[in-house]
């Protein structure tokens, strides 16, 4: 997976996800959208073969980047508790 910086403004940000599916995409703008900080939330693919997916994200208050980084990092908590529950659960 390849992330790259379209656009940046003070509370709005849009990068491209390539090589990314909606395993991935689907929870991250869900967390996002669970964001109170977070206004607006947009994922577009385009056209399968033509496009790289792009995630625009608008914010209230704060930066865009760190909202970003504020989802993605719950994310990763989530997963790390249910894989830590697993491994226990299958001792």
């Amino acid at each position: 997976m390849e992330i790259q910086l379209i656009e940046k403004d003070k509370d709005s940000i849009k990068i491209q996800i390539k090589d990314a599916d909606m395993t991935l995409i689907s929870p991250l703008v869900k967390e996002l959208l669970d964001d109170e900080q977070v206004s607006e939330v947009k994922y577009t693919t385009g056209h399968p073969e033509l496009d790289i997916p792009t995630l625009y994200v608008r914010v209230s208050a704060g930066k865009p980047q760190t909202a970003l980084k504020r989802a993605a990092k719950s994310l990763s908590n989530t997963y790390k508790e249910a894989r830590d529950r697993l491994v226990k659960d299958l001792k």
